[in-house]
C-alpha cells in the first residue's frame, strides 16, 4: 500500500506546487485563479507521468543500494566472526535457534547506546550495534537486545521499515526542494506576480502541501515503528528467555542512545530519543512502558539499584 500510494501523493503534490510556481512566478500566470487551476491541470499531464518515473527510479535505486546508504548515513562497518567473535557467536546462536541463515553484523563506532536490523530479504538481512552499546552491556543484556533486532528481521519489520524510511524520504526530500525554491525565489519572479490574482492564494496551497508531506513523513514512521517495538521486546524474551536481561539491557540504553542520523533512518533504532511534539510524533514507546509491558506481560523484574552502605567501624570480618 505504501508503495503503491507514493505515486499518488507525488502527482497530488506536483499539482500543488504547480500551482505554488505559478503563484511566485515561476511559471506562466493567465491572470485568473479558474484559468491557472486548468493550467496547472492540463500540465499534469506532463508532469504526472515523471513523478511515476521518479518514484519508479527511487525504488531501484533503494532497493540495490538501501543498505549502502545506510551504512554512510550512519558509519556502519561490516565486522567478521574473527574480528568480533563473542558479538558474532551470539547472532550466529540466536540465528540457528529460530534455523535461519545469521544476518550479516555491522559496528558503529560511536558511544551512544544503540542497534537496528536492515535489509529487505534473505541473504541481505544485517544486524548493527554501536561501540557503545558492546561496552556498556553484559552478555545477558547484549543477547537480548541482539534478539531485539533479530525479531525485527524474522517478523519482516526490516523490509516494512526501509521502504517507510524511502516513502518517507522521497516526501521530505520534494517538501524541502518545493520550500526553498517558492520561499527563494528571485526578485524578478516576484515582480510577475502583479497580473496573477490568485498568487497569494496558490503560493499558499503549495506551503500546505510542503506541511501535509512533512506531516505524513512522520506519521508513517510513527505508525511503522511504536508498535513494532513492543512486540520485537517480546520476540527478545521469547529467544532468550530472560526478560530481565531485556529489561536491564532498556534501561541502560535509556537517555544513552544518540548517535547522528538522519530522523528517517533512526525510525529503525531500538531506541531514538526524538520525541517531538509532547511525544505526539515519537517514532518509539517510552522506555518506561516497554519495561512496564516486560514487567506485566513476560513476568521480568527490573533489578534494584543497590547503593553503597554508610561507612562505620570495621567490623571482625571487615
Amino acid at each position: 500500500m505504501l508503495l503503491a500510494g507514493l505515486p499518488v501523493l507525488l502527482i497530488a503534490m506536483v499539482y500543488a506546487i504547480q500551482l505554488g510556481m505559478i503563484g511566485a512566478g515561476m511559471l506562466p500566470s493567465t491572470g485568473s485563479v479558474s484559468g491557472d487551476l486548468a493550467y496547472s491541470a492540463q500540465r499534469l499531464w506532463a508532469s504526472a507521468p515523471m513523478a511515476v518515473v521518479v518514484a519508479l527510479v527511487w525504488f531501484a535505486i533503494a532497493y540495490v543500494a538501501n543498505q549502502g546508504i545506510i551504512d554512510v548515513l550512519t558509519g556502519a562497518k561490516k565486522v567478521t566472526r574473527e574480528a568480533e567473535p563473542q558479538l558474532y557467536n551470539l547472532l550466529e546462536n540466536l540465528a540457528i535457534s529460530r534455523g535461519m541463515k545469521t544476518p550479516a553484523l555491522r559496528i558503529i563506532e560511536n558511544d551512544g547506546l544503540n542497534a537496528f536490523a536492515t535489509g529487505l530479504h534473505e541473504g541481505r538481512y544485517s544486524v548493527t550495534v554501536t561501540r557503545g552499546l558492546m561496552n556498556a552491556l553484559n552478555r545477558d543484556e547484549l543477547e537480548a537486545v541482539l534478539a531485539h533486532e533479530l525479531t525485527h528481521v524474522i517478523n519482516k519489520d526490516v523490509r516494512t521499515m526501509v521502504i517507510a524510511s524511502v516513502f518517507a524520504g522521497i516526501i521530505s526530500l520534494l517538501a524541502q526542494a518545493v520550500y526553498r525554491a517558492i520561499m527563494w525565489g528571485g526578485a524578478g519572479r516576484r515582480a510577475s506576480r502583479g497580473n496573477n490574482k490568485g498568487a497569494g492564494l496558490f503560493i499558499l496551497v503549495a506551503i500546505a502541501a510542503v506541511a501535509i508531506g512533512y506531516v505524513l513523513a512522520i506519521v508513517i514512521r510513527m505508525t511503522l515503528s511504536r508498535s513494532r517495538e513492543y512486540v520485537a521486546d517480546a520476540g527478545a524474551v521469547e529467544l532468550t528467555k530472560n526478560p530481565d536481561a531485556m529489561i536491564s539491557a532498556l534501561r541502560k540504553i535509556e537517555g544513552r542512545s544518540a548517535i547522528p542520523a538522519p530522523e528517517e533512518v533512526q525510525g529503525m533504532f531500538i531506541e531514538n530519543q526524538e520525541s517531538g511534539v509532547a511525544g505526539l510524533f515519537a517514532t518509539h514507546p517510552p522506555i518506561a512502558k516497554r519495561i512496564a509491558a516486560l514487567e506485566k506481560y513476560a513476568g521480568g523484574r527490573e533489578a534494584p539499584i543497590v547503593e553503597a552502605a554508610a561507612a562505620g567501624p570495621a567490623g571482625p570480618w571487615s
